[in-house]
């Protein structure tokens, strides 16, 4: 940062993620969450750092990897993402069923023999085949075929959140990240897509991390839910257990569910704290009831899924 100052996005974050299972991570904007989904990736700007390790199946660690690893093997091919604003990621001045043939052109890997003599007029790509692979994506993240003509500047902002799921499902990677995928979908459009991303995982045994603010939409989809607070998370549980019984055991966690409509409709007092001014203990004290003196004095580490000294 400006001065020599450092500013610790995310810190100590450990969590698995096996094929087949859904991981979400929650909590309030700035807490670090689309930071780390851009670490995983390799898209965080030049002057960030990363420490520790990135493990991908097959023992690549992501945090390691050079540029031309992750995009020529990576990104797309092993994790696909579904980026948090899908108006700025695509090209205004190409169609959406450009933007995936495009993709399916580029996974697919057309031999460059085959550009080379499409080029020169010689021979014709398989244009029926990108634009069926292209339309089926397209459907299964619930895009309507009477768009698939329009440039990214005619769509609303679900449909370009829609546009941009579609584009991610095409190489279905092993690994996708979701990162606030139900952005401006109405709720049945929510739950649509959310049910794709949950068939997308469960049903071929790929993985997703899913970034939400959708409380609702993790309970629908998520096997684990970890809860990030300013840069770090302080709890990681099962869904059911989080959603259910016995319930959160975090005092943030629990002030997330209370917020929600259907429950207590009770905010969090305060706002979180700057990340690049952390008090020395719990960064949540200032806004726990629970909080004492040891909470404001020592930060407590994740220990069997929660990090409060009261949990």
């Amino acid at each position: 940062m400006p001065g020599g100052r450092y500013v610790e996005a995310v810190t100590d974050a450990r969590f698995d993620l096996a094929p087949g299972e859904c991981l979400a991570l929650v909590g309030e904007s700035g807490c670090g969450k689309s930071v780390l989904a851009s670490a995983l990736l390799g898209l965080l700007p030049g002057n960030a750092e990363t420490a520790g390790a990135a493990r991908l199946g097959g023992g690549l660690d992501l945090l390691a990897a050079d540029e031309r690893t992750l995009a020529k093997s990576v990104r797309g091919r092993r994790i696909g993402l579904v980026p948090q604003s899908p108006a700025a990621h695509l090209t205004q001045v190409r169609t959406v069923r450009a933007h995936l043939e495009e993709t399916v052109r580029a996974l697919a890997g057309v031999p460059q023999a085959a550009r080379r003599k499409a080029a020169l007029g010689k021979a014709a790509l398989p244009t029926t085949a990108l634009r069926k692979a292209g339309e089926a994506a397209a459907e299964r993240a619930a895009f309507p075929a009477s768009h698939l003509d329009h440039h990214p500047h005619q769509l609303s902002g679900g449909l370009a959140q829609r546009a941009a799921t579609a584009l991610a499902l095409v190489g279905d990677a092993p690994l996708l990240l979701a990162d606030e995928p139900t952005t401006g979908l109405d709720r049945d459009l929510v739950h649509r897509t959310v049910d794709e991303l949950r068939a997308h995982t469960r049903d071929t045994g790929r993985a997703l991390l899913m970034i939400t603010h959708d409380l609702a939409a993790a309970e629908r989809i998520a096997d684990t839910v970890a809860v990030m607070y300013a840069g770090r998370i302080v709890e990681l549980a099962p869904a059911e257990e989080f959603f259910g019984r016995p319930g959160p055991r975090h005092p943030y966690s629990r002030g997330l569910l209370d917020a929600l409509p259907e429950r207590a409709f009770a905010p969090i007092p305060g706002a979180p704290p700057e990340l690049g001014a952390l008090p020395a203990g719990c960064a949540f004290a200032a806004r726990c009831r629970a909080a004492d003196r040891v909470c404001r004095a020592e930060r407590p580490v994740l220990t069997e899924g929660v990090a409060c000294h009261h949990a």
